[in-house]
């Protein structure tokens, strides 16, 4: 099969005077949703900390989004680095080196702010981006964490690296009995995930609660996982840190009774 030929596409710039045009690329198809219009009430709040989402144009399809450490939304600490949340190319986008266009495009953005590099948390287990796709492109791991992410970054200094804030059994203790959804309004698909947790709880006679998450310090505080914005904790201990379907769920909970 011969191989798909790269293209130069168009950036879209995402900014606080436009994304009620522009949109911003996730559930674009259903700006009515709940989780939809909760990440444009979040998003349009961070703006003011340095937040950028670039979209492929003429085409395309796909998008960066990412922000300062500082103000970054993974349990993370960060400082001085520039954070991607997510990376995503799809459809007929993929393979014609969109990603890498805008995964250069963040990393210029970081060189041009006198930042010390770009990190990024990985996940080979989750909708983030798996870490060879980083590796390809000069990004480093410099720490993991249970079970399954590694942070890597791309660093333009000697500045001491990113790293996870850790502590994560003490931090899902913190949540006791129960199931516990922690989540935020970072990504749009957090809300149809937590309601079939909550419904699925219910049909296993689970009583569910959510916590959420109103800023990058307290994603660092509490999260029981690298991912930060999205967990399920159930009697102190951590279930799920991405979308469960029903029958993931259940058999996640007989796993867990049977241990």
């Amino acid at each position: 099969m011969a191989k798909t030929t790269e293209a130069a596409f168009p950036l879209v710039d995402v900014t606080a005077e436009n994304v009620d045009q522009t949109w911003f690329f996730c559930l674009q198809s259903r700006r009515k949703a709940e989780g939809y219009r909760r990440k444009l009430a979040w998003l349009k709040q961070r703006f003011d900390d340095g937040m950028r989402i670039k979209m492929l144009g003429g085409g395309g399809r796909g998008f960066v989004e990412y922000i300062p450490g500082e103000f970054a939304w993974r349990s993370i600490e960060a400082a001085g680095f520039m954070v991607i949340h997510c990376i995503w190319v799809v459809g007929q986008s993929k393979g014609r080196g969109g990603g890498k266009q805008l995964l250069e495009a963040c990393i210029e953005d970081a060189r041009r702010a006198g930042l010390n590099g770009v990190a990024m948390v990985a996940s080979e287990r989750t909708w983030l981006v798996g870490k060879r796709f980083l590796l390809e492109q000069g990004f480093e791991p410099v720490d993991t964490a249970p079970p399954a992410f590694t942070l890597l970054a791309k660093s333009f200094s000697d500045a001491t690296p990113p790293r996870f804030t850790g502590d994560w059994e003490d931090k899902a203790a913190r949540f006791g009995s129960g199931l516990t959804l922690i989540r935020s309004d970072q990504c749009p698909y957090i809300e149809d995930a937590a309601a079939l947790m909550h419904r699925c709880a219910a049909d296993h006679g689970l009583e569910s609660r959510e916590v959420t998450l109103n800023s990058a310090a307290e994603v660092r505080q509490k999260s029981p996982s690298a991912y930060g914005v999205f967990n399920a904790v159930l009697d102190g201990e951590l279930f799920s840190y991405h979308w469960l379907t029903e029958r993931d769920f259940t058999k996640r909970l007989a796993e867990r009774n049977a241990a």
